[in-house]
């Protein structure tokens, strides 16, 4: 099987992305949305076969302290042939070199990310937009407070939009 790599995010059809991650089971992530979170990526990948899009992966990076690996789907297709595999082996390259690297990953792969040395942190919590369904999906325990986490994301988001107002 022919598979061409590269590590850029020109001529990327996006829609052809978007439906990658839907048919790999992560969810919406809107052609818009992933044109964005990948632009402003310091690490990409991208892999194809015969032209079509069947495995990404991304890392934001501050490029020295961090970098955090999002985002890595393969074709229903082709899991369990090690293009995943190769994906993060070559994200975890390029970032080589940062104090640490985090990875954000589906409920279920931890053995899988384990082989490449990831471990379970107990330190680690996240602010979701939506918390109930984060923690229905299995990616965080239930909420302390979801309704004060929503209404935080609001007023965050509510206050940059002014900021940027003012300043135009």
């Amino acid at each position: 099987m022919k598979l061409d790599w590269n590590d850029h995010d020109t001529d990327v059809d996006w829609q052809e992305l978007s439906d990658l991650y839907r048919d790999a089971g992560m969810g919406d992530k809107p052609a818009r949305h992933l044109e964005g979170v990948f632009g402003a990526s310091r690490y990409r990948v991208l892999v194809r076969r015969d032209g079509r899009i069947v495995g990404a992966g991304r890392a934001v990076s501050d490029g020295a302290d961090v970098a955090y690996l999002a985002d890595i789907a393969v074709h229903p297709d082709l899991q369990g042939l090690g293009v995943g595999g190769e994906i993060v082996e070559r994200l975890l390259d390029a970032a080589s070199g940062h104090a640490k690297v985090l990875l954000y990953a589906n409920p279920g792969k931890e053995a899988f990310y384990g082989r490449y040395g990831f471990a379970p942190m107990r330190t680690a919590m996240a602010l979701f937009e939506d918390p109930a369904s984060a923690a229905a999906r299995g990616f965080i325990d239930s909420p302390q407070d979801g309704t004060s986490a929503e209404r935080r994301l609001r007023n965050d988001r509510s206050r940059r939009r002014r900021a940027a107002r003012a300043t135009t």
